[in-house]
């Protein structure tokens, strides 16, 4: 069994988190630069076997497709052609950073620490996994 591997997909840079191999726990794996993300993702599955990608969804309040996904859907579909051979789906991703920013709160993370947006992308590709995984027992 592999991993399953989330992004957190930015017009800068993309959070990424990863599950075990027997895919119970996600953990923030790092951030890498959107322009660089393909070649990343590749370089890992090279390394390890994943499964799955979960891609963040960003919609609206209302459950609408969100603006982002003018620039998502190009660079998934980039990210497609350089590992065709695991399959990509897409995760609802309302809240993930507001989710994220109580976390590191919680967390005790001091307030300089919460500022640096790379740590909030790859917490916020954690939620989407974690979230991803609980959906799927239910199902």
């Amino acid at each position: 069994m592999g991993r399953l591997l989330a992004i957190d997909y930015g017009k800068k840079r993309c959070g990424i988190a990863v599950t075990d191999t027997l895919q119970i726990i996600a953990n923030g794996l790092t951030t890498v630069e959107t322009s660089r993300l393909a070649s990343f993702i590749a370089d890992y599955t090279a390394r390890e076997q994943v499964d799955l990608i979960v891609v963040g969804y960003p919609t609206t309040v209302r459950g609408e497709e969100s603006e982002s996904m003018r620039y998502i859907r190009p660079g998934i579909g980039n990210l497609k052609k350089v590992i065709p051979h695991i399959p990509v789906v897409f995760a609802d991703e309302r809240f993930t950073s507001v989710l994220a920013h109580k976390a590191m709160i919680d967390g005790g993370m001091k307030k300089t620490a919460r500022r640096d947006k790379a740590i909030v992308d790859e917490i916020s590709a954690t939620i989407i996994l974690n979230d991803y995984l609980e959906n799927r027992k239910f199902k």
